[in-house]
């Protein structure tokens, strides 16, 4: 097996022949050329030496030339420098280019032999290297394919889980069924015609209104269930469930910032909402967003109180109410798309719940 191959470049028929028939004999295959135009071609030919050896001078094309293009084509063949006492300084300047040693004539043949050993190694550890490297990125992309694909998982069973959750919840409360399913739709619309694309952010959005309501876990059924009008010491009561859904959940890391939402989704622009009373830009955006949501959802569902409205009526209290509950910019980008989207949007969702299937919010 041979040890290495090896391009030898000499406009000196001799010493190209007694350099290649010695190497040869020490196991390496060599090629011979007789000047640095034919070393090229050769070197294009068959590009898979190991080590290039070049005299220095040589007529038309120098050896200093031939290895600036041999590193083009390959950067990792070794170049070793064959030169004259005289072209001593050449041969270190080629070092500074990329050459990796250089032998100076007369030389003797075991030194070479011993240069082109070394050099053929190096070519080797640096093709090992390469092909670890290379094979330590395939793992990495397998690793992380499969990271990527196990975090979907969970954050589908996340998705799946919450879902679950908030529709038992809407269950005990008085609000329709399908109620947290119809908002995180909407709230995503939303945001979606707001030019919002970044999948964290979204992903913020969709577990903020699937959780807007978890608090009312902590309401009393009796006034979370009652029918009528609640009495200002109930409404008090009620008007606790933001900070309790903000209690359950800012302590996990993940719903820190979905937290946020809970705790404001009933805070209103011109500043009279609760639970701090915060006004205008202050309000987290994803809350300004969610409570146009919440609100349509809200006002064209059935309760056991009262009707639902239509479509054109809640829209009409939604513009009415631009820059008072509602933060104007959304309530604009709400109507950019007009009436019938948010209706065929509404008919779509629960057309997906009456048939228990998967809810795609952004289709």
């Amino acid at each position: 097996m041979s040890k290495g191959k090896i391009l030898i470049a000499d406009d000196e028929v001799d010493i190209r022949e007694l350099v290649g028939d010695f190497l040869n004999s020490q196991g390496y295959e060599c090629v011979l050329a007789h000047d640095a135009f034919d070393a090229l071609e050769k070197f294009k030919k068959h590009n898979d030496f190991d080590l290039v050896m070049s005299d220095i001078r040589m007529p038309g094309k120098t050896g200093l030339e031939l290895l600036d293009e041999v590193k083009t084509i390959d950067d990792d063949v070794i170049v070793v420098m064959i030169s004259a006492v005289k072209d001593i300084e050449s041969a270190i300047s080629a070092m500074s280019k990329g050459a990796y040693d250089y032998v100076s004539k007369p030389f003797k043949l075991q030194e070479v032999a011993l240069t082109a050993k070394k050099a053929i190694e190096k070519r080797k550890l640096i093709l090992e290297n390469q092909e670890y490297q290379r094979e330590l990125e395939r793992k990495v992309e397998e690793r992380t394919v499969e990271l990527r694909n196990a975090l979907q998982e969970l954050d589908k069973a996340y998705r799946f889980t919450l879902r679950a959750m908030v529709t038992a919840l809407d269950t005990r409360d008085t609000e329709t069924s399908g109620h947290s399913i119809r908002v995180v739709n909407y709230t995503l619309k939303l945001a979606n015609i707001a030019g919002i694309k970044d999948n964290g952010r979204l992903k913020v959005l969709e577990y903020g209104a699937i959780l807007h309501d978890i608090g009312k876990i902590g309401i009393p059924d009796a006034i979370l269930r009652k029918p009528g009008k609640l009495s200002p010491e109930e409404w008090k009561i009620m008007k606790t469930h933001p900070q309790i859904g903000y209690q359950i959940l800012h302590k996990i890391k993940f719903l820190e910032e979905i937290s946020l939402i809970v705790l404001y989704h009933h805070e209103k622009y011109n500043g009279t909402g609760y639970p701090k009373g915060l006004k205008g830009d202050q309000i987290p955006l994803g809350s300004r967003i969610f409570t146009i949501a919440d609100s349509i959802d809200a006002m064209t569902s059935k309760r056991p109180y009262r009707d639902a409205l239509s479509f054109e009526i809640a829209t009409r209290q939604l513009k009415e109410s631009s820059g008072k509950q509602f933060d104007p910019d959304f309530i604009d980008m709400f109507f950019s798309v007009g009436l019938d989207y948010w209706k065929q949007e509404k008919e779509r969702i629960d057309r997906q719940i009456m048939e228990d299937s998967d809810i795609h919010y952004l289709d």
